[in-house]
């Protein structure tokens, strides 16, 4: 038996309903081949990035880069013309090694940004691997983007593959919200140095 509060299915044979939860809509596919940036710009290349949604969901799927650094992102208010935006974030990452040992949850403050325009890392400070069969993958969920009454939360998780031997798989949350009541119009995501080699990413609104 389901439950049903006010005439919404909640609860359906035990699980969250999926009109509850949301449908995730997919506006735009973008493909990495040995890219600077991977950008999301409201009104470019079939891009929605406005009230249309209040929730946008951005997965990274097997992002592999050509140096070992972080992979970062950041807002822009003028759609793309600058992604600087003011922000404070916080973040912290599980690791473990492929040879068993250094099972560890971490806080690092120096990933944190306090009211600050630079990237925010998504992952962390053990930079990706570069083997030809390391990636990351993610998620990064952005909430009512377009309000120009509230500040925008964001959170996000990306596991990945570091660079050192033995490698280790690194799990990273980052949350924050971008201090601003304009509008975020665009977000983009580029590795601390070096490309992008390859790697899909794909933008969802949530309905």
């Amino acid at each position: 038996m389901g439950l049903i509060s006010n005439g919404t299915t909640l609860l359906d044979g035990g699980s969250i309903s999926s009109g509850l939860a949301g449908s995730m809509n997919l506006i735009k596919t973008v493909t990495a081949s040995s890219s600077g940036t991977i950008s999301f710009v409201h009104g470019s290349s079939s891009v929605v990035f406005d009230n249309t949604y209040s929730v946008y969901c951005i997965k990274g799927i097997n992002i592999h880069n050509s140096t070992s650094d972080e992979l970062g992102f950041n807002g822009s208010i003028d759609t793309g013309s600058n992604y600087n935006v003011t922000k404070t974030t916080t973040h912290f990452y599980v690791i473990h090694a492929d040879n068993g040992t250094q099972g560890h949850l971490y806080y690092n403050a120096s990933e944190d940004l306090a009211q600050a325009t630079g990237f925010q890392n998504l992952t962390s400070a053990s930079q990706m691997g570069t083997n030809n069969d390391d990636c990351a993958d993610g998620e990064l969920w952005i909430y009512n983007p377009s309000s120009t009454t509230f500040m925008k939360h964001f959170l996000a998780r990306f596991p990945y593959m570091d660079s050192r031997s033995p490698q280790y798989v690194y799990d990273c949350y980052t949350t924050g919200y971008f201090n601003t009541t304009s509008a975020i119009d665009a977000i983009q995501f580029k590795m601390g140095s070096g490309n992008i080699d390859s790697g899909t990413f794909k933008l969802y609104g949530v309905s």
